[in-house]
């Protein structure tokens, strides 16, 4: 039986930082009662569907931006989206998709990746170099983004014009599409492929591995990739995706966030709501065996447009 369950979210707008000098920002409007997007859970597993929702729906109520939430746990047949299909400026998150693309192309001529490919692309992903990140955006050109995108299903996501990668378009619907090709077979991303991406997305270096392995279990494997900019209007993008497994769990989180005051503040939304699922998803761990980020999170500055 699927138990269903979908209450609201409230959001409240984005608080400045005193000392911190960041560019103005045009604060999103809260949503009104009536119209405030619910955080929406199904689970076959009984009353974890509520526990989610209740959780969730309290890490975010006294948080302001733009949150979008996503959860699939394969174990307990368990989904929870909230703005599933809200746009967000990608940043460094979509270097998970140009790494995939890489390797849907060169499955498609029954090649190896270069001694270069393998060098950018495990600098792009364990260090988010943004410099080996554009040299694979550049060589493989949007049309063959284009046409993993259109395989993998990821229907809504529109890739950054001009090279501006960190502008591709994401939502949280796809970004947890391709979470599942990249922890299940399938027709798409070969195994060796798909081992490959978790092997990177596993050496993240430690002050990139913040986001949604916040209280995480010990015993799970932990793949992340995370990412932020800052623009003149919205503030903050952060974002974070992960997938998470052992030998009795299989699930994987997209958290995206924009209207943030400043990073940091992105960064401890999204880690208020990782620790909920990952506490409601394993309640029988002790505190002590859960992982705890760094508390001074890094990441690459992403380029951006002037103006």
């Amino acid at each position: 039986m699927t138990h269903h369950i979908s209450l609201r979210a409230r959001v409240l707008p984005a608080v400045a930082v005193a000392g911190m000098l960041v560019p103005v920002v045009a604060a999103a409007a809260p949503a009104s009662a009536a119209t405030a997007p619910q955080v929406s859970c199904t689970s076959g597993r009984a009353g974890l569907a509520a526990k989610l929702q209740k959780d969730i729906t309290a890490a975010l109520a006294t948080r302001g931006g733009t949150v979008a939430v996503g959860l699939r746990d394969r174990t307990t047949n368990t989904t929870c989206t909230l703005r599933a299909t809200t746009s967000y400026d990608s940043a460094s998150v979509v270097k998970v998709t140009v790494l995939a693309t890489l390797l849907w192309d060169a499955q498609k001529t029954h090649r190896y990746l270069t001694s270069r490919e393998t060098t950018l692309a495990t600098a792009m992903i364990t260090k988010s170099d943004n410099a080996s990140t554009t040299a694979l955006w550049n060589q493989l050109g949007v049309t063959k983004v284009k046409g993993f995108l259109a395989a993998a299903g990821m229907t809504r996501t529109v890739p950054g014009s001009g090279g501006y990668w960190g502008l591709t378009r994401i939502n949280v619907t796809d970004e947890q599409k391709l979470l599942s090709l990249i922890t299940a077979r399938n027709s798409v991303l070969s195994d060796n492929s798909r081992a490959y991406i978790t092997k990177l997305m596993g050496r993240v270096i430690s002050s990139q591995k913040w986001g949604t392995p916040a209280g995480a279990p010990s015993t799970l494997s932990v793949q992340v990739k995370n990412g932020w900019l800052q623009r003149a209007t919205r503030g903050w993008r952060v974002h974070s995706v992960g997938t998470f497994k052992d030998a009795g769990h299989d699930y994987t989180i997209t958290v995206l966030t924009d209207g943030n005051s400043t990073m940091t503040y992105g960064v401890n939304t999204i880690q208020a709501v990782a620790k909920v699922i990952h506490r409601d998803l394993n309640p029988r761990v002790a505190t002590a065996a859960r992982y705890q980020p760094t508390t001074t999170p890094r990441e690459a500055y992403v380029a951006v447009p002037r103006g």
